[in-house]
């Protein structure tokens, strides 16, 4: 442990710890007191909106400039929902819908329920160009796969979540869109010069910038072009030449968790890729969302170290933690706007649904769920038509289990709807499909991010562009089985 409280404290001004419960254990509150930077709230810390009010209540009455963040994005990323789903469609909708407006307008409704439940970070929005169909952790939490497009989002996303003086977090920086692997599992790679990367990754973030965002988050990518073989988060010549140097940005540099994989391995450990985050210019480290008192004091202790034998610069520490401490103020400040049409996002849902040949709505379906894993940014939330379809019968099966003679037997004559995730990625599922058309009136709802994939002989295909609760309530209504 540090005998110097001054640099403990600036220490632990650095970091976004995060703990177990629905209520905060004395030592997360007791380390607020003695200057940890905040915590970060997840679905295991959520039960309904009086006990997370008392929560962060009881959070920031540690000390005065706490921050406490969460990755409420809408759509399919959400904790203040994980029990039903999201009443707002995620970024993927609002791409498909085309109108930055009501993108603005879904970010403000967002931000100002933060506000009124006392959370002041929100680690959203994602600004990343999903370029990669088989992208396993972007997806339909990307804007689209157009830079521009995504750019012209960003901008609104960060503006209607800042109108509620919640600070944005644009992520995730320099662009996690093209990578077929999941950073919290593994380093990607992006093999792309610096400039593709300046013409397809970058404008979404020179548009969060632009607009003001406070914060940006890192992606632990590796661009060989630009971080040779380390993870973005602990580039300098990402955090430092490229983000604050080349495209002006001087708000606060967020790590993305520091307990993923993509990070962790190449540092060797949590503790020491908190040092290196900060020696790259990194601002606020993010530890994760498995932490406990001790991994916490590990990281503060570790900075600490660094200080004194010299690997990391005290100059460079006491930078960061003015920068937090300035974002925290922030969010103290200024006028808060009035929450924004708490009903929005059903019919935004509605509206960017997206058909591709005749729906049927004379004829009751037998539906059939293609079950598939949630990402681990996601986790486990409730997904699919079964909560909004009007006693219509639903069976769901493992694509590369199922028994399509079984399914044809148990539709008889009524048409099948397959509604899936990603559907061209589940093992099983085209073969599955395209079998269940050959004998059968097929309509399949993607409530992932779409391939080019359409299958041989069905009657129709159903984008909604997210699995949101917003977004199932929406393609009920498409097909005529709304309750």
């Amino acid at each position: 442990m540090s005998t110097d409280p001054g640099l403990r404290r600036l220490a632990l001004g650095t970091l976004l710890s995060a703990f177990r419960g629905e209520q905060a254990p004395s030592w997360a509150v007791d380390l607020l007191a003695e200057g940890l930077a905040g915590h970060v709230l997840f679905g295991f810390n959520i039960v309904e909106r009086a006990q997370l009010a008392a929560l962060s209540a009881s959070l920031h009455a540690a000390r005065e400039g706490v921050l406490i963040g969460i990755d409420e994005e809408g759509g399919d990323v959400t904790r203040l929902a994980h029990r039903l789903g999201s009443p707002y469609p995620g970024n993927a909708a609002l791409g498909a819908l085309g109108d930055p407006a009501i993108t603005r307008r879904v970010y403000r409704t967002i931000g100002a329920e933060l506000d009124e439940l006392g959370l002041n970070l929100n680690l959203a929005p994602t600004v990343d160009v999903n370029t990669a169909d088989d992208n396993p952790i972007i997806g339909t939490r990307s804007f689209g796969a157009d830079p521009q497009a995504v750019a012209a989002h960003a901008a609104a996303a960060v503006l209607g979540l800042q109108s509620a003086r919640v600070a944005a977090c644009a992520k995730h920086f320099p662009g996690h869109g093209a990578t077929l692997a999941d950073s919290h599992l593994e380093l990607p790679t992006v093999d792309i010069s610096a400039a593709v990367m300046r013409e397809r990754e970058l404008p979404p973030f020179v548009a969060a910038i632009e607009a003001g965002t406070k914060s940006i988050m890192t992606a632990h990518i590796r661009v060989p072009a630009l971080t040779g073989d380390a993870p973005a988060t602990f580039s300098r010549a990402v955090l430092v030449d490229l983000l604050r140097d080349e495209l002006g940005f001087d708000g606060v540099v967020v790590t993305d968790a520091l307990e993923m994989l993509g990070a962790a391995r190449y540092a060797g450990s949590i503790p020491a890729g908190a040092v290196l985050a900060l020696a790259a210019g990194a601002d606020l480290l993010c530890i994760g969302a498995d932490v406990d008192e001790a991994l916490t004091l590990a990281c503060a202790d570790e900075i600490v170290s660094a200080v004194r034998d010299g690997r990391l610069p005290a100059a460079r520490l006491e930078e960061a933690a003015a920068r937090v401490r300035s974002l925290a103020a922030w969010t103290r400040s200024g006028d808060r706007t009035d929450r924004e049409e708490p009903g929005l996002g059903y019919p935004a849902a509605l509206s960017a649904i997206r058909i591709e040949g005749s729906v049927d709505r004379a004829a009751a379906p037998l539906i059939v769920q293609l079950e598939s894993e949630s990402s681990i940014a996601a986790g486990r939330v409730p997904w699919g038509l079964g909560p909004h379809i009007n006693g219509t019968e639903q069976v769901r099966v493992v694509a590369d289990r199922a028994d399509a003679a079984e399914l044809r037997s148990r539709a008889g004559a009524r048409p099948i709807v397959v509604v899936g995730r990603n559907v061209h990625r589940l093992a099983g599922a085209r073969s599955l499909v395209e079998s269940l058309t050959e004998t059968h009136a097929v309509t399949v709802v993607e409530m992932g991010w779409p391939s080019s994939w359409r299958p041989s002989g069905a009657r129709a295909f159903i984008t909604t562009w997210g699995a949101s609760h917003a977004n199932g309530r929406a393609a009920a209504e498409t097909l005529g089985l709304a309750a």
